[in-house]
């Protein structure tokens, strides 16, 4: 593995503005937020992508970012919403190799969103996605 800034953050190498910490999973202040009180939770072992990253540091991962969520509503965020967000891959616009859950808190009128496609696909081609993604599940309980 080539450096890691959020394993330099866990190890304490680099600044950080932690607001959660525990022997598992790790949330602070991003450097570059979409809004104000944009913060990150990050797995402390390392895994670069989805697929690496165990199921328990999953869960964990999405229990501290509820969490942390509450939190921001009660702050001096004063967050009316939030968003997660999990980019996976270079496509998906992952910049940092380290699984991370980006939690950003959301007011009326702040300028942030995601765009999403603005047709319905024809429900034959949502049902021949949905079973080709089933058949390689595995029969993993979802």
């Amino acid at each position: 593995m080539s450096h890691c800034v959020f394993c330099a953050v866990i190890a304490g190498e680099a600044e950080s503005s932690v607001v959660y910490d525990d022997a598992h999973t790790i949330a602070f202040m991003d450097i570059r937020p979409f809004t104000p009180g944009h913060l990150l939770v990050v797995p402390k072992t390392h895994a670069a992508s989805l697929s690496e990253l165990d199921p328990d540091d999953g869960g964990r991962l999405f229990r501290v970012g509820q969490q942390v969520a509450a939190a921001l509503r009660d702050s001096a965020v004063e967050a009316e919403g939030v968003n997660f967000f999990l980019a996976d891959g270079v496509a998906a616009g992952q910049e940092v190799f380290h699984v991370h859950l980006h939690v950003v808190p959301r007011t009326a009128g702040d300028g942030f969103g995601l765009r999403g496609r603005p047709t319905t696909p024809p429900r034959a081609d949502l049902d021949y996605l949905a079973a080709s993604i089933t058949g390689r599940l595995g029969g993993a309980d979802a």
